[in-house]
């Protein structure tokens, strides 16, 4: 059994908080039950956020150890799991991950069931999440590369959250299926581990990703960049009241690589050229058709 289904967008974690616990760890206990009782082999999606923040984001701007990877760089068997305070219901995603992984971690001890829980770092690439009005709501709010898709082909300036300094880690889904794959087909190597999924050779700020991607998609458009091709809103303004964030998500990947001899391959500009190479191509005509059309009164 393969569980991956989850409310899983930060939109829905501030707004949505009952909700995203519940598909999280409520809805998904009859999945690992049934396993553990059927001696069904189970293969759980969790994800980066289990991590929550790192130690080294609560140490002086000015410390040296910030730049030691031990207070950074996350490993799935001895890096902490540190969230914000209650009022910020933005943890209500990972809190609720992370429970259901405590508990199949307990089946497996307690019952014996076979698992694996994978934590995804930012699997990105063509067909990941909607563009607004387009084949989702208007009002949605996909995850960052949908997000950002949607600015370039409506040529709006993208939208930086608190500055976009946060920083993240980005794998191609081509990449990261094959991780999976080796999980389906080498149990024995598998069964009882976490792997983090990510390319820690792919870490930019989401600055960094916006301006990235403006470049590559003035390339695969052939339309000119815009004169302010980003601007910076709050975390308030565009999540809510609630909303919180960690600073680094870097991927140990010592435990699968050694398991199952999986390393990530394509670089964050080449991923970032097929994705929005195949964006440009299905979305453009649409998104222009749309904005054509009158306003009704």
């Amino acid at each position: 059994t393969i569980n991956l289904a989850a409310i899983c967008t930060p939109a829905d974690y501030n707004t949505r908080p009952l909700d995203t616990i519940y598909s999280n760890f409520i809805d998904a206990l009859p999945v690992v039950k049934y396993c553990s009782e059927n001696n069904k082999r189970l293969i759980h999606f969790s994800t980066c956020e289990v991590y929550g923040k790192t130690i080294g984001s609560f140490l002086p701007k000015d410390s040296p150890l910030r730049k030691d990877p031990a207070y950074y760089v996350l490993k799935e068997d001895t890096s902490p799991c540190i969230f914000g305070s209650i009022e910020k219901q933005r943890w209500s995603y990972a809190c609720a991950k992370q429970l259901i992984e405590r508990l199949i971690y307990a089946e497996g001890a307690e019952n014996g069931l076979d698992f694996t829980i994978v934590r995804p770092f930012n699997w990105i690439g063509p067909r990941m999440d909607f563009i607004p009005g387009i084949d989702g709501p208007s009002e949605g709010v996909p995850r960052v590369l949908a997000c950002f898709s949607n600015n370039l082909l409506r040529r709006e300036p993208l939208k930086l959250v608190d500055g976009g300094q946060s920083q993240r880690t980005f794998v191609y889904i081509k990449d990261a299926i094959e991780a999976v794959l080796l999980m389906i087909e080498n149990p024995d190597r598998a069964n009882g581990h976490i792997f983090n999924v990510g390319n820690p050779n792919n870490e930019v700020t989401v600055r960094q990703l916006a301006e990235m991607m403006t470049q590559v998609y003035t390339k695969v458009s052939g339309e000119p960049m815009l004169q302010s091709p980003s601007i910076d809103v709050s975390s308030k303004e565009f999540y809510g009241e609630g909303y919180d964030d960690s600073d680094k998500r870097i991927p140990d990947m010592t435990i699968i690589n050694k398991q199952l001899g999986w390393n990530p391959k394509t670089s964050l500009w080449d991923l970032l050229e097929s994705t929005l190479t195949y964006q440009h191509r299905t979305y453009a005509e649409a998104i222009k058709k749309s904005m054509a059309k009158p306003t009704a009164s």
